[in-house]
């Protein structure tokens, strides 16, 4: 049985990797992990919903109950960049034109369980996909920074991560519950149709065209709980910086080598019930894009010899993000359970940064969601949610591009259905 259940976790942990590309709804992480979490936009660090909780806070898995949780959701994102037609042809330009992806579906599944070792304390696990980002362009975008020819296509990169998060979580007290979550992760990159940038690049030879490049990392997730009453309640969590194996095959395109470490995060929030059967929750997250040097280091520079790659090479030119989020949730009946949650954030990308944010477009700032769980029995129930991504266009330019403008866009819709079993 034992043997089974370790193969199910591989499995899931596999597929998850492997069709999870496309993330990119609040920089590239998620806005909610877990069904009913997603229905209210992500709020809810004080709020105990499912066995997704450890990638929230470890601490409310000791409120959850045995149970267990898995779903997939359907995620569309529509992205692409507008540039515009240059004054001048003395320098290099994007193609002008407007081009858009609006074509892709992608699976994204989860999945949660959890054992109360005891009334007080509980051991459970999390698997599902922390972010990522996929663009892909039929055209030659950085066809003019080379010769002729050089430039294949499609252009664009794939970034795909998953994590497994093993927590325990103890009750220290009536009021104040502690979790741990050792946090496990992996990545997968690849790039195509960046020829023209490998004359720049430390390393030519790991710029673009060289397949999946896979990272293996981790980290630690702590969590507090904290119910003085039956009306109120407060929540915290860290997770650290992910410390994670560099793309090997992409040392000459990434900043640092090729390091692509997963950013810290900060979440507090609290939860109000002016009723039994109404949940007030808001939480502010913090997403540390600042501290990884391929994401934040500046492009707004002209590009030189060896500009690729280094310590301090080029990067996305991200900044860190702060994200509002609002929740409601509504004990309509014994059967029916409704949320809604509304989330608002600061743009990650400023309109220097334009040029190479063609490939990583996550200009999104604020969600609005919807989401449901129908109780089918006292073990079953199905849960559902709605999230769409308001379109979000950034104008920019960059000095390597001196005599061309141009703009950068993001709308995103997804659904997800998942099943909770309690034993």
């Amino acid at each position: 049985m034992k043997v089974q259940k370790i193969g199910f976790l591989s499995l899931l942990t596999i597929t998850v990797l492997s069709v999870a590309p496309a993330y990119a709804s609040n920089g590239y992480f998620s806005h909610g992990f877990g069904t009913a979490n997603k229905g209210m936009a992500g709020a809810g660090v004080a709020v105990p919903t499912d066995t997704m909780a450890t990638a929230i806070n470890p601490a409310l898995m000791a409120h959850m109950g045995n149970r267990m949780d898995m779903g997939v959701a359907l995620f569309s994102p529509v992205r692409g960049f507008t540039a515009d037609t240059p004054s001048s042809l003395l320098a290099p330009f994007i193609p002008p034109g407007t081009y858009e992806k609006d074509d892709d579906f992608f699976l994204i599944p989860h999945f949660g369980w959890n054992k109360m070792l005891d009334s007080t304390s509980s051991l459970g696990v999390s698997i599902g996909g922390n972010g990522g980002m996929n663009t892909k362009y039929d055209i030659p975008v950085f066809g003019n920074f080379a010769p002729p020819g050089m430039t294949t296509t499609p252009t664009g990169i794939d970034l795909s991560q998953m994590f497994i998060g093993i927590t325990y979580a103890n009750r220290i007290t009536p009021e104040h519950t502690l979790g741990i979550a050792p946090i496990l992760a992996g990545q997968r990159f690849k790039a195509t149709g960046l020829q023209p940038f490998m004359g720049v690049s430390s390393h030519p030879e790991s710029v673009t065209n060289n397949n999946y490049s896979y990272s293996y990392g981790g980290g630690l997730k702590l969590g507090w709980y904290w119910t003085p009453n039956d009306l109120l309640a407060v929540g915290a969590s860290y997770q650290s910086r992910l410390y994670m194996t560099p793309f090997e095959k992409y040392k000459g395109l990434f900043a640092d080598e090729g390091d692509f470490d997963i950013p810290p995060v900060i979440q507090v929030g609290f939860a109000i019930k002016p009723t039994p059967a109404w949940t007030v929750a808001f939480d502010v997250q913090k997403l540390m894009f600042g501290d990884i040097k391929s994401v934040a280091n500046s492009n707004d520079v002209p590009m030189a010899p060896g500009a690729l790659g280094p310590e301090n090479g080029l990067g996305f030119g991200w900044k860190d993000m702060t994200v509002y989020k609002l929740g409601l949730q509504w004990q309509a009946s014994d059967e029916w359970t409704l949320r809604t949650g509304y989330s608002v954030a600061n743009q990650v990308i400023p309109s220097r940064q334009a040029l190479f944010n063609i490939l990583a477009p996550a200009t999104v700032t604020q969600h609005i969601t919807f989401g449901a769980s129908w109780t089918v029995d006292t073990h079953n129930s199905v849960n559902m949610a709605f999230g769409h991504a308001f379109d979000k266009r950034v104008y920019g330019v960059n000095p390597n591009t001196p005599f061309q403008t141009g703009s950068l866009a993001m709308y995103q819709n997804e659904f997800e259905i998942s099943w909770s079993h309690r034993f």
